[in-house]
C-alpha cells in the first residue's frame, strides 16, 4: 500500500515545517501496519491502471488436442470471448488538521494521533468497502456509504449464484451457492463441487480450493479448525483418517457479516486461480496522495488525502459460499 506525499511551498520554513516528517513517517508506518493483516490483496486480484477503466474477459476453450497420425495437418479450433466485466476506479477522499496552537504548545503526541487516526482510516475503509463487496456478491449491488456498487460477475448474475450461465450453451449453468450446515461432509462436498466447475464449453477445469474465509465467529473458526487440523475424524470415533487434514489455509476476516440468514457459513477458494483467472479484480488507479497545505482562514495545516481504486467481478469460478441460511442456494445432497 504505498503513498505519495507533498509539501506546499514555504512549508519547510512555516512553524509547521520541522512536523512534516514526523507526520509523513506515523502515517507510513501505520499503513504498513495494517496492511500486514489485511485481506484484500489475499482475496482480490491485485492490479495496477493508468486508464479510467480496465476491462477483463475471458476465452472459452481451445478444445482438445486431436489424434492426426503420421503428418497429419493440424487442425483448425477456435476460441471466442466470454463474458465482460469493466471496473472504473473511483477518487475517495479525506482530511485532517494540524492547528497553530498545537505545534506551539509541542502537542506532537496529539499530532501524530490525528496522522495515525488518518492511516488508520484509509486502511480501514478499503478493508470494509472489500468485505462489504464480497458479502453483497449474494445479491446484485452493495450499498457502502450511501452509494450503490455493482456485486455481478462478468455473466452478468450476482457473484455467489446458483445458476451461472455459460457464454456458449444457454442450456448449462452451474452454482457456487450452497446451502447447508458446516461438517466434515459439507467441507467435502462444496470442495468436489468446486473441483467440478468448468468452462463456456463445458471442459472441466483444474480448480483446486485450498482457502477457507471466515467472519469473526469463534464457533465457526472452532468447528473448521478442528475439520481440517484433526488426523482423525473429529465428529465420528471410527478412527477413520482425516484427508482434509493439512491441505487448507484459513482466513479470518473480521470485516465480514458475523452470519447470514442469521446462520454461519463459510466460503472456499481457489487463491492460485483468484490471480490467474484475474477473479476478482482490485484495481488501484491512483495511490494514497497525501497534500501538506496551510488553510489561509484558519492558520491550521491541512493534509488531504486523494485516492483512486475500485473493485468487481469478473469470473466467479474461482470461489464459493455456503451457509445454513443462504437463500436460493443450490441445496448439498
Amino acid at each position: 500500500m504505498s503513498v505519495i506525499y507533498s509539501e506546499g511551498s514555504g512549508l519547510a520554513n512555516s512553524i509547521f515545517g520541522k512536523s512534516q516528517a514526523p507526520i509523513r513517517a506515523c502515517i507510513k508506518d501505520n499503513l504498513e501496519q495494517f496492511q500486514k493483516n489485511s485481506m484484500v490483496e489475499k482475496i482480490f486480484f491485485m492490479d495496477t491502471s493508468k486508464n479510467y477503466a480496465e476491462k477483463y474477459t475471458s476465452e472459452t476453450a481451445l478444445g482438445d488436442f486431436e489424434d492426426v497420425g503420421e503428418n497429419g495437418a493440424y487442425p483448425k479450433t477456435g476460441m471466442q470471448e466470454g463474458y465482460a466485466k469493466v471496473i472504473e476506479p473511483t477518487t475517495w477522499k479525506s482530511s485532517f488538521e494540524v492547528t497553530q496552537e498545537m505545534v506551539e504548545d509541542a502537542k506532537m503526541g496529539k499530532i501524530k494521533s490525528r496522522a495515525g487516526t488518518f492511516a488508520l482510516s484509509y486502511s480501514r475503509t478499503r478493508e470494509k468497502f472489500a468485505a462489504d463487496l464480497l458479502a453483497g456478491g449474494l445479491g446484485n449491488a452493495m450499498t457502502f456509504g450511501g452509494k450503490s456498487y455493482d456485486t455481478t460477475s462478468a455473466d452478468g448474475v450476482s457473484l455467489f449464484h446458483s445458476a451461472h450461465p455459460s457464454v456458449t450453451n444457454a442450456k448449462h449453468t452451474q452454482s457456487n451457492r450452497f446451502a447447508a450446515a458446516f461438517s466434515i461432509a459439507t467441507l467435502d462436498t462444496v470442495a468436489s463441487r468446486m473441483q467440478e466447475f468448468r468452462d463456456d464449453d463445458g471442459n472441466l477445469l483444474a480448480v483446486t480450493p485450498d482457502t477457507i474465509i471466515l467472519p469473526n465467529d469463534p464457533a465457526m473458526i472452532r468447528a473448521v479448525t478442528a475439520a481440517i487440523n484433526s488426523e482423525k475424524n473429529p465428529e465420528s470415533n471410527s478412527n477413520a483418517v482425516n484427508f482434509q487434514c493439512g491441505l487448507w489455509q484459513v482466513l479470518v476476516w473480521r470485516y465480514l457479516p458475523k452470519s447470514i440468514g442469521g446462520k454461519p457459513y463459510f466460503m472456499m477458494m481457489d487463491s492460485k486461480l483468484k490471480d490467474t483467472c484475474m477473479a476478482m479484480p482490485w484495481v488501484d488507479r491512483i495511490p494514497l496522495t497525501v497534500r501538506s497545505d496551510v488553510d489561509p482562514n484558519t492558520d491550521a495545516n491541512v493534509f488531504k488525502g486523494r485516492a483512486r481504486f475500485g473493485a468487481g467481478f469478473n469470473n466467479w469460478r474461482s470461489i464459493a459460499i455456503c451457509g445454513e441460511g443462504v437463500s436460493a442456494a443450490t441445496a448439498l445432497v
